[in-house]
């Protein structure tokens, strides 16, 4: 998927090019708003970047992750080079090696946890100046439905593109809202 950013003052404004989206058949789950004022987000049902997105702990804890297999890669090389397997068998520095991998990733993401989302690092002035940031994830055959109504808001600023969330986030995200209304 890939991700439009757009950048508006006009909550009013985003809540109707919210609405068309929808109409054109974009899922909601595939449209955010990120801003300061989060009241108002709310008050104009807009659907705001939930707490998860707005931190960096998935980033970061993969990085952590990329850095566990290198220390259990580590780990289990320096065991077979100098042969300190053979006094106790492989066990205990397998359990080492796997406990080194599930460290070095939760540590990445508390790290992460901590931080804000690096994706949206370029938008804080815009953020801090009272702008509203509405961000579209989109499968290459939505694109003509997303640009067919964008074109009818000239006030409606894009702010680029990148990567989006994956599809099987998104599919993830409708059908645990299709289980909770179904659900007692």
């Amino acid at each position: 998927m890939r991700r439009f950013y757009f950048l508006s003052g006009d909550v009013e404004l985003l809540e109707q090019v919210e609405r068309e989206l929808i109409a054109a058949g974009i899922p909601e789950e595939q449209i955010h708003t990120l801003s300061e004022a989060e009241a108002e987000l709310e008050e104009h049902h807009l659907r705001p970047v939930s707490d998860f997105m707005k931190t960096d702990v998935i980033w970061r804890g993969l990085q952590g992750f990329a850095v566990g297999v290198v220390v259990s890669t580590a780990i289990l090389g320096l065991t077979a080079a100098f042969d300190w397997w053979r006094s106790v068998g492989w066990t205990p520095f397998v359990y080492l090696a796997v406990a080194a991998l599930g460290f070095c990733t939760w540590e990445g993401g508390f790290l992460g946890f901590q931080e804000r989302n690096h994706r949206f690092d370029r938008f804080q002035a815009a953020l801090r100046a009272g702008r509203h940031l509405f961000f579209v994830d989109v499968t290459p055959d939505q694109v003509p439905l997303l640009e067919q109504v964008v074109a009818r808001y000239p006030a409606l600023e894009r702010a680029g593109s990148g990567g989006g969330m994956p599809q099987w986030v998104v599919n993830a995200q409708r059908r645990f809202k299709q289980f909770l209304r179904w659900a007692p």
